[in-house]
């Protein structure tokens, strides 16, 4: 059975609400459709640290998370929007995840190789498209896969303070496309699981 881990990169520790955690939650719901497990982590409750080793030492507690990355078949990757731009804790995993780079599996592929990402953004602002933009070039760097139609999006009303979570249901587009990106997730993931890449 394939996993997934979702990644909630919003700047609010547990247990304030967040947009980010709903959206997330509603992708890993729509992946068990698919057979899929899943499970969420946010990143802000553990102690990361700045660098771009896979371990920084001094209490760093990424391994555990690179533990958990390491295992999932398919990154659910959700980062609210501030300033127009991805969360400082989101631009943070992605330094991390620089680190699996050098990291090579038994066969010399990259170590990220064969797993599959997909972007999740909210906001009360533009950015989304840039962000996800951002977010694909950084994953798909470092070896994830990205698949068709593999991102959702909300964004709030410009200078307005309705969150995501906030509304009173989820926006038909925004179901639809989670649909959808969950079929194509996990349709690509089933498929390098079972067909991985060459070896070099």
């Amino acid at each position: 059975m394939l996993h997934a881990l979702a990644l909630n990169c919003t700047l609010k520790p547990s247990p304030a609400e967040s947009s980010c955690d709903l959206l997330a939650q509603q992708v890993l719901d729509a992946l068990a459709s698919h057979e899929v497990t899943g499970e969420i982590v946010r990143v802000v409750d553990v102690d990361v640290k700045p660098g771009v080793e896979t371990d920084m030492g001094g209490g760093d507690e990424w391994p555990s998370i690179r533990e958990k990355v390491l295992a999932a078949d398919i990154l659910v990757f959700t980062t609210p929007t501030w300033m127009g731009n991805m969360s400082s804790v989101a631009q943070r995993v992605l330094e991390r995840l620089d680190a699996e780079l050098s990291e090579t599996d038994a066969a010399g592929r990259p170590i990220l190789a064969g797993k599959v990402a997909v972007a999740v953004v909210l906001g009360n602002e533009d950015g989304a498209h840039s962000i996800t933009a951002a977010v694909y070039q950084g994953l798909g760097d470092v070896g994830f896969t990205i698949p068709s139609q593999g991102g959702v999006y909300w964004n709030g009303e410009a200078m307005h303070t309705t969150d995501y979570k906030d509304l009173p249901e989820t926006p038909e587009k925004v179901a639809s496309t989670t649909k959808t990106l969950a079929a194509n997730a996990a349709h690509l993931a089933t498929l390098l699981t079972e067909r991985p890449y060459p070896a070099p």
